[in-house]
């Protein structure tokens, strides 16, 4: 009965294309940012105490708050691609 199972050795390392980072702007000022909201316990409200800091005490323009469907899957491409196209930054949470 063991044949028929399939395992998975956890030390075998996967091999991952890199991606590059894309570039970092000096600063915040006049910038839009976007704020990803984890959806776990006090992100939302985590996440817009950063919003008032990064317009009180950086500069910027404006903050784009998105929340993600479900904290254990990734954000949809359809999402993150709204999301490219409005901010110059993005921003994760990770409440919870």
């Amino acid at each position: 009965m063991t044949d028929e199972l399939g395992f998975i050795d956890p030390t075998v390392k996967k091999q991952r294309a890199r991606i590059a980072q894309a570039p970092r702007p000096m600063d915040l000022t006049n910038r839009v940012v976007g704020l990803l909201d984890n959806t776990k316990e006090q992100g939302e409200q985590i996440l817009e105490s950063v919003a008032e800091a990064l317009k009180r005490d950086y500069g910027v323009a404006r903050v784009v708050l998105r929340r993600k469907e479900y904290f254990s899957r990734p954000a949809s491409k359809e999402l993150l691609d709204e999301m490219a196209k409005e901010v110059d930054v993005a921003i994760s949470a990770l409440g919870g």
